[in-house]
């Protein structure tokens, strides 16, 4: 099967991450990744091709598109990209097209998305089954609600033949954020939240390659993307610092691959014998495994890594909207994690905190489903092989873990 997958990452890396979960899992498939965000260089297995269109992202406020450089317009690389991607399609000839996110985000980027749907669906195009791969939870709209909620039916409705969603609805449904879930005809399954497992011997291999003993705590803080949120590193830097007895303690920044270089070289300057910071690494899970704490935002690849490998976990919610908040208050009510609240963000408190967290064990997932990325490439083989033995469309024929 040839799989055309549309992903779109504007702020953090989140999006992109979870997309290249699911990618991979559909090893046994033809998949070229289409990505549209920030550059992250990633090694990729042999089935999966990636292609990459002039970047695009948003500013803080979501409000305005951006470029990077001093390039071209956002016009400009509007049309280059809608050209591109069009192009891209009939060259790939896919089976299956994957779009993240769209149409309950990146309306944005309705410019070069539509055409694709209205090819394919009014036979202008090779003919291909559409698929909306979506995470949990979506941004509130409360100015537009009704009119937002309208247009995401008639799309889905209209141009796509499946709806994926990447969460246990024991924990979280659609229904949660989107009114209007019964008005969606086509099917609509529940993954299972997208996360890799940490290797087995993650845990000791991390600490020995750290030199950090059985009676020692390591502390991992981290930010995903590391666009927002750089306080938040910094007073877990000055809550480390008053941690007693000192040697017993090591602190592993990550500031996420997108931090400004003036606010990652204010953090770096931190750094000693038992406080070290990097960008990004590879080998976060295996971090997070050997860890005695993490301190982290409460974003969605994030918070399902902290559940996969059981760490005990204080997290701080973007304030801006009310994804990462309602993801943070469900798994702290399921006691996967705490929440922090702006108040602990004082060194002080915030270090009386970790200290009552440390001493926990560590946690398990609480029966959380965190099989997403091999579900849904097992549902959709399943569900394209209907398809094309039926020759008929499989609305309404919704499998999933809870539906």
């Amino acid at each position: 099967m040839k799989i055309l997958q549309y992903c779109q990452h504007v702020l953090g890396i989140g999006h992109y991450f979870r997309t290249l979960e699911i990618c991979r899992a559909l090893s046994g498939h033809q998949v070229v990744l289409v990505s549209g965000g920030a550059r992250i260089d990633v090694s990729l297995p042999d089935h999966i091709q990636e292609v990459r269109l002039p970047s695009l992202e948003m500013d803080t406020a979501f409000k305005s598109l951006l470029t990077e450089g001093m390039g071209n317009s956002v016009l400009e690389i509007k049309r280059e990209r809608r050209k591109k991607l069009f192009k891209l399609y009939k060259q790939t000839a896919p089976d299956l097209f994957l779009v993240e996110l769209y149409p309950f985000g990146r309306r944005a980027f309705s410019f070069e998305v539509n055409p694709i749907l209205k090819g394919i669906r009014y036979n202008l195009l090779k003919p291909a089954r559409i698929v909306c791969s979506l995470r949990d939870i979506l941004v509130d709209r409360k100015k537009y609600t009704a009119s937002y909620e309208a247009k995401v039916v008639s799309s889905l409705n209209r141009y796509f033949d499946a709806l994926l969603i990447h969460a246990d609805p024991a924990l979280l449904r659609l229904e949660e954020t989107f009114s209007r879930v019964k008005d969606i005809t086509i099917p609509l399954v529940y993954t299972g939240f997208v996360t890799p497992a940490p290797p087995a011997d993650a845990r000791t291999q991390i600490r020995r390659h750290l030199g950090i003993g059985a009676e020692e705590s390591l502390i991992v803080a981290s930010l995903g993307g590391g666009r927002v949120g750089e306080s938040l590193l910094e007073a877990a830097i000055k809550a480390f610092q008053q941690l007693k007895p000192a040697h017993k303690h090591y602190l592993a920044i990550f500031t996420g691959p997108l931090m400004k270089q003036q606010n990652f070289a204010r953090l770096n300057a931190y750094s000693d014998k038992r406080i070290t910071v990097a960008r990004f690494t590879f080998d976060f899970l295996s971090y997070l495994a050997a860890a005695d704490l993490s301190v982290s935002m409460a974003g969605y690849n994030t918070c399902m890594n902290i559940l996969a490998t059981g760490v005990p976990a204080l997290v701080w919610p973007f304030a801006q909207n009310r994804e990462q908040g309602l993801r943070a208050e469900r798994l702290e009510a399921a006691g996967n994690l705490k929440v922090l609240s702006e108040e602990a963000l004082n060194p002080r408190r915030l270090a009386d905190i970790m200290v009552q967290v440390l001493a926990q064990p560590r946690r398990p997932n609480r029966n959380i489903a965190l099989n997403g990325a091999a579900y849904t490439a097992e549902w959709l083989q399943h569900w394209m092989k209907h398809e094309k033995e039926s020759g008929v469309g499989c609305r309404g024929a919704g499998l999933g873990i809870g539906n």
